[in-house]
């Protein structure tokens, strides 16, 4: 005996026919549907059971929509009330549209003993004919056998489940379409390019040769600590510039055109023995070649540690040790030149002032020459201390000349004959004397006086004590300039030299094999969100 839901037990006799117990035929085609009973539970009317409820309209039965949402537990009572009627539905709103469409209002408030019975036969049908309810539980009939041609009707729970099961096949048929789709595209554009690029790097692909060289830009050492200017002086610092630009030009077309000029870079890598792939066309470019070249010329530079880093790839190691050798060699060039001007500059203004400064000095010492060669004096200085020493011993002879003639004449009668020479003497004295100081501050038709000629020699002299402090300045300059540049010198210096390798160093078959696989990967990933998205837009 299978035990029914609790709504289920109450049954109701078919108006005008025996109970369900006095063996009476199939129950009628369809039900019909009860009669509403507004009062029969507070659904239809208010929450304390006085005037109309949620769902109660002026027409009598229960309404939806504008009125009001249904409530859970409508939806409950109408999902049991369609498995009462035979009605198979997937969701409680299903199931509301199915007893609608029979005619039938899912939210018709009856009592509980009102109820559907098993049979599908309403209570109110019963209680039209006048029968009581039955209310115990009663054994199930097995329903009559279908007619002849006619299928078995299958109960509800088989038919769901079947429907169930149909439902989980499609599913299944989905998935494993969608699967399969999903394969196909993989296989499309990830996995076929992913072969492609793994036999291209494992079979057809050159090897080729690389070659590696680090190198860094010295400058001298500073000469002393007193500059400023200096504290940064032979450090990574003060090179840092100096290594970029290297490393520019290391990178540049410029360089690439020197290279295939002297090495023949475009012939090295047009050669029929390269892969079509990595072959340079023998018409190409110089474009084309610059960026083959950029490909197989790496140069990195590290600004902490001051080093240059350069790699060059060719299809034969002892080529690319000779790239890699050459590029040093214009780098060295490009080094000296980075300060060569800076430092002719500097020598050139410095050695300039010097020789100006030289020439000044001949000249001065020049016009004191032919100073003294005009007046015929060799010093200045000299010359008046002669003439200053003469005139001394001419006044002290004069004055003792004049003390003996004062003695002579204090005598009443002075002997003319040894007062006359005395006079005499006294005479030629005094104008010795004054010729000797008119040749001091006088000209004369001999020549300038000794003042002139000492003020032109002083300045002479002077003009020359100047030209040698200025020599001596410019000599200064010229030696610290000469220290300068000679501090500004830069140098390259190899850390590691270029040697030619004994195995292949690309490709790198199983590296970038995988590479491939993830940038393939990536792209399908990103194409494949992206059409999502404007699918999900478009159909929004």
């Amino acid at each position: 005996m299978t035990s029914k839901p609790r709504a289920s037990r109450f049954r109701f006799r078919r108006a005008g026919g025996p109970g369900p117990g006095a063996g009476d035929g199939p129950p009628a085609a369809g039900p019909r549907p009860a009669e509403p009973v507004a009062d029969a539970l507070p659904f239809a009317t208010g929450h304390d059971g006085f005037g109309p409820g949620p769902f109660a309209t002026a027409g009598g039965p229960a309404a939806t929509g504008a009125e009001g949402a249904p409530t859970a537990r409508q939806l409950r009572l109408a999902r049991r009330l369609a498995l009462r009627h035979g009605i198979e539905a997937a969701t409680d709103l299903e199931a509301v549209d199915r007893l609608r469409a029979r005619g039938i209002d899912p939210f018709q408030h009856t009592s509980l003993l009102e109820l559907v019975a098993s049979d599908g036969r309403l209570a109110a049908d019963a209680a039209e004919a006048g029968e009581a309810p039955i209310q115990l539980p009663q054994t199930r009939r097995p329903a009559p056998p279908p007619a002849v041609g006619q299928a078995p009707a299958r109960p509800a729970p088989q038919a769901r489940a079947e429907g169930i099961l149909e439902i989980q096949r499609d599913i299944a048929r989905r998935r494993r379409r969608r699967s399969l789709l999903l394969l196909a595209r993989l296989a499309v554009f990830v996995f076929l390019p992913t072969l492609l690029a793994g036999y291209y790097y494992h079979v057809v692909a050159t090897p080729l040769y690389a070659t590696r060289s680090e190198f860094v830009i010295q400058q001298a050492s500073p000469q002393g600590g007193a500059q400023l200017g200096g504290l940064f002086s032979g450090t990574a610092f003060a090179s840092q510039q100096d290594s970029i630009t290297v490393q520019s030009y290391l990178t540049s077309r410029d360089a690439m055109l020197r290279l295939d000029a002297d090495h023949g870079f475009k012939a090295h890598f047009a050669q029929p023995a390269i892969d079509p792939i990595q072959r340079l066309d023998p018409a190409a470019t110089n474009e084309d070649a610059y960026r083959l070249y950029q490909r197989n010329v790496r140069i990195g530079y590290d600004p902490t540690e001051g080093i240059i880093k350069m790699e060059v790839t060719a299809a034969d190691p002892a080529v690319s040790a000779a790239f890699s050798r050459a590029l040093i060699g214009y780098a060295e060039e490009v080094v000296d030149r980075l300060t060569q001007r800076l430092r002719e500059d500097q020598m050139r203004g410095a050695r300039s002032s010097y020789e100006e400064a030289e020439q000044r000095l001949i000249e001065a010492q020049r016009r004191v020459v032919e100073l003294q060669e005009q007046y015929r004096m060799l010093s200045s200085e000299v010359e008046v201390g002669l003439l200053t020493a003469q005139i001394t011993a001419l006044e002290t002879e004069l004055t003792q000349q004049r003390l003996i003639l004062e003695e002579m004449l204090a005598n009443p009668n002075p002997n003319r004959a040894r007062t006359e020479p005395i006079q005499r003497r006294i005479a030629n004295l005094e104008r010795e004397i004054a010729t000797l100081r008119g040749r001091l501050t006088q000209d004369s038709d001999d020549g300038a006086s000794v003042a002139r000629v000492q003020g032109e020699l002083l300045i002479a002299q002077a003009d020359v004590q100047t030209r040698q402090m200025m020599l001596a300045q410019a000599l200064q300059q010229l030696e610290a300039a000469r220290i300068e540049a000679g501090r500004q010198v830069r140098y390259l210096s190899l850390g590691v030299s270029p040697v030619a390798p004994d195995a292949a160093t690309y490709p790198r078959a199983f590296e970038n094999t995988a590479l491939a696989f993830l940038i393939f990967g990536g792209i399908y990933l990103m194409l494949s969100m992206t059409a999502s998205i404007l699918r999900e837009q478009v159909s929004a």
